[in-house]
């Protein structure tokens, strides 16, 4: 499987994401983003950003809101998380590879697959989820390739460039993810 390392935010590193969120012109990862997570309307200065971005947000003691994808030495995306609901122990996932380079490629398998892996190793997370919209095949085939299921399809509840897509919703328990992993 094509090797990247999940990271902790580094200064060193945010300059790269501030580009790829802000200075790319062509900004491809936010068009499979769709719905979710649409171009920034207002642009901070790269000084903000990194203050900002540095302050490393924690969802538990143990699971960081964020960690950088590293390929090599080199930033290429981040993987995130979110709380769906804390008191069942549900949390989001997502991924982001910034550098359409890196697409298809198994970067993203690799990474989101340690990005679950280390969720659930260190916390007692009873499942995680993932969100997606129909439009975004790559991301229903790499959440089933981790072994999550859909769990819901939401019909014609996401508009992407104007047009209606179905919401989908993937899911994964913890025994379903240690029964893969033993």
């Amino acid at each position: 499987m094509t090797s990247v390392i999940l990271e902790l935010p580094q200064k060193k590193y945010l300059s790269d994401l501030y580009y790829w969120r802000f200075e790319d012109e062509v900004q491809e990862s936010f068009k499979w983003n769709g719905p979710y997570f649409p171009k920034p309307t207002t642009k901070l200065s790269k000084q903000e950003f990194i203050e900002q971005e540095f302050k490393n947000k924690y969802l538990l003691e143990t699971i960081p809101s964020t960690m950088f994808i590293i390929k090599d030495e080199e930033f290429i995306g981040t993987v995130h998380a979110y709380w769906e609901s804390e008191v069942t122990s549900w949390m989001e996932i997502g991924i982001v590879i910034y550098n359409p380079d890196y697409w298809s490629g198994g970067y993203g398998t690799s990474a989101l697959k340690q990005w679950v892996d280390y969720i659930f190793t260190n916390s007692d997370i009873h499942r995680i989820g993932l969100s997606t919209w129909s439009g975004n095949i790559r991301m229903i085939k790499l959440a089933e390739k981790l072994g999550m299921q859909q769990e819901a399809c939401i019909r014609k509840a996401r508009i992407v460039e104007g047009e209606y897509y179905d919401a989908i919703k993937m899911g994964m328990l913890r025994e379903e993810w240690e029964s893969l992993t033993l």
